[in-house]
């Protein structure tokens, strides 16, 4: 017995190192590598993709130059208490104190995120405990007696390429690396490779072929577990109870991945998809006590509130509770963000001063913005407040942005029959140059017609407005909230950044404010120093391009 204890407190504690990948700071992209071993130095790399290639490559490179695992050692896990060393079964009996079961495996564990990798000289029933490990090296068994019945207690399992054996089946006896060093992270498939287990000497008995129980181990059909669901990035166990909350989530899992195939988006079902997760999680994290999945069920209900209200504002109606939604001309963000990055493109790149000018620019460049090429007829320039609008055209045709198909006298007179086409070269596309605007075909007149409803609109054309007033209208339609206030979050709107835009001076601006407080476009308005706040009146909020 002193023996037996003397060479049990010789046995060393396996090795366990770990890969970290961490943030470098808030707010910025860049990443920290860094490695437990003392002689390995942290490394700073620009994004977690870069980083996250980096910590499995230098984790590799330790598993190809370590050592095997050794057959002798104590569980890594030991000292923390793993729950896989199970107390004996009886008061009398005690368990081997440095492993729990199996052969010393190296084991790599990785979280759910991929932020750390944690390698383990363990047995193997310690990495099967992990639903994360992959055996990476399996220890050479140690020479047994050989049995009475002709067995081997030190058998070989069959083993998988590279010596990984699968999760929770039989590992490898022996070190075997593949050309291209471990694969941790991916799973392996099992072959028929190994050493078989010899037959009993003895003839089977005549009752084999009726009963299968009663078959040689080795000529028993394997034992095949069902397959397992898959659920965000979670794995359905097969012995969940209920089995209907098992087939729930795995069906869950199923047409998610089947929405995600989907080449239109239907944001209704999206709904109904997640607040079916959101209940089969709360009734998961209540099987199984997991706290984790209590939070992944609130995240799903929020998704599902945030998807429903999508969907009513896409369709104009409005949530349980509420007055009716406002039916905008421009329905999603994205179009709304467009509409944006074409006005401040315009106030970036006019060619001309003045507000005709750049009211005119704004019109032309909507119509031509896809392409660089687009189509206009006389009314399209007489219906604008330009005083002399021949002229204007002729100004920019001659500071060389804008090209027309034939002159400007036979564009005044263009009618839709017979429209005038123009070009503008800043906005063609090329191999080298894209252009300044990413939306599609389809949007382009989207965004036209709703810009030519805003600067037209009947009160504003009845009132004879001029054309700095029609900028102030734009710009106001894009610049506030989803219940009108100006500003983010109704705070208003910097009197310098609208003056530039309309291309007025700032002392000009309160009487353009006065215009449109008449047009029954702004109500509350009031100018201040360096603000303009107010809001937009109901009857034009169809028009508005909401901040988000």
């Amino acid at each position: 017995m002193g023996v037996e204890a003397h060479a049990t407190n010789e046995r060393v504690t396996g090795r366990r190192w770990t890969v970290r990948l961490d943030p470098v700071g808030r707010g910025r992209a860049d990443v920290r590598v860094s490695c437990s071993r003392p002689a390995c130095a942290a490394q700073v790399l620009p994004s977690a993709a870069a980083g996250r290639t980096s910590a499995i490559g230098h984790l590799k490179a330790h598993l190809r130059a370590g050592p095997a695992p050794r057959p002798s050692v104590q569980c890594a896990c030991r000292a923390e208490e793993c729950h896989t060393h199970i107390r004996p079964a009886g008061p009398r009996e005690r368990p081997v104190p440095w492993r729990c079961g199996g052969a010393v495996v190296l084991a790599v564990i990785t979280d759910r995120e991929g932020r750390w990798w944690q390698v383990m000289e363990c047995c193997s029933r310690c990495a099967a405990a992990h639903p994360t490990a992959k055996v990476v090296a399996t220890a050479p068994a140690a020479e047994a007696p050989a049995r009475s019945d002709g067995f081997r207690a030190d058998a070989a399992a069959p083993t998988t390429p590279g010596g990984i054996a699968p999760l929770g089946g039989p590992v490898a006896t022996t070190p075997t690396f593949s050309a291209a060093g471990p694969h941790f992270s991916h799973s392996a498939a099992a072959t028929a490779g190994g050493t078989a287990v010899p037959q009993q000497a003895s003839a089977p008995r005549s009752d084999h072929r009726t009963d299968p129980r009663s078959a040689p181990r080795s000529t028993r059909p394997p034992r095949r577990r069902p397959p397992r669901g898959r659920i965000a990035q979670r794995l359905v166990p097969h012995d969940l109870r209920p089995v209907a909350l098992r087939d729930e989530l795995t069906e869950l899992g199923e047409l998610f991945r089947a929405y995600q195939a989907r080449t239109e988006p239907d944001l209704a079902m999206l709904a109904d998809l997640h607040a079916r997760k959101a209940e089969a999680f709360h009734a998961w994290a209540e099987a199984t006590a997991d706290t984790g999945l209590r939070l992944d069920a609130r995240r799903a209900e929020q998704a599902a509130a945030t998807a429903r209200l999508q969907h009513l504002h896409r369709i104009g109606q409005a949530p349980d509770g509420e007055g009716p939604a406002v039916a905008r001309l421009l329905t999603a963000p994205a179009q709304w963000n467009h509409a944006r990055s074409v006005l401040a493109h315009v106030a970036e790149n006019a060619p001309l001063p003045g507000a005709e000018a750049r009211l005119l620019v704004v019109m032309v460049t909507l119509r031509t913005a896809q392409s660089g090429v687009g189509n206009l007829v006389g009314q399209d320039i007489k219906g604008l407040p330009l005083s002399d609008p021949e002229q204007l055209v002729g100004q920019l045709v001659e500071s060389g942005w804008l090209g027309l198909s034939g002159t400007v006298e036979e564009l005044i007179a263009s009618r839709p029959e017979n429209p005038t086409q123009i070009t503008v070269p800043s906005l063609t596309p090329d191999d080298d140059d894209p252009g300044p605007f990413t939306f599609g075909r389809k949007l382009r007149p989207k965004l036209s017609g709703w810009a030519q409803r805003v600067v037209g609109e009947k009160k504003l054309r009845k009132g004879k407005t001029e054309a700095g007033v029609r900028l102030l209208a734009l710009a106001l339609a894009t610049g506030s909230d989803g219940e009108g206030r100006l500003g983010p979050g109704g705070e208003g709107i910097g009197v310098d950044t609208l003056s530039s835009w309309c291309a007025v001076d700032p002392g000009d601006l309160p009487a353009l404010v006065d215009r449109l407080t008449a047009a029954d476009w702004l109500a509350e308005a009031d100018v201040t120093g360096t603000l303009l706040t107010g809001k937009l009146t109901e009857r034009v909020l169809p028009l508005g391009c909401p901040l988000t």
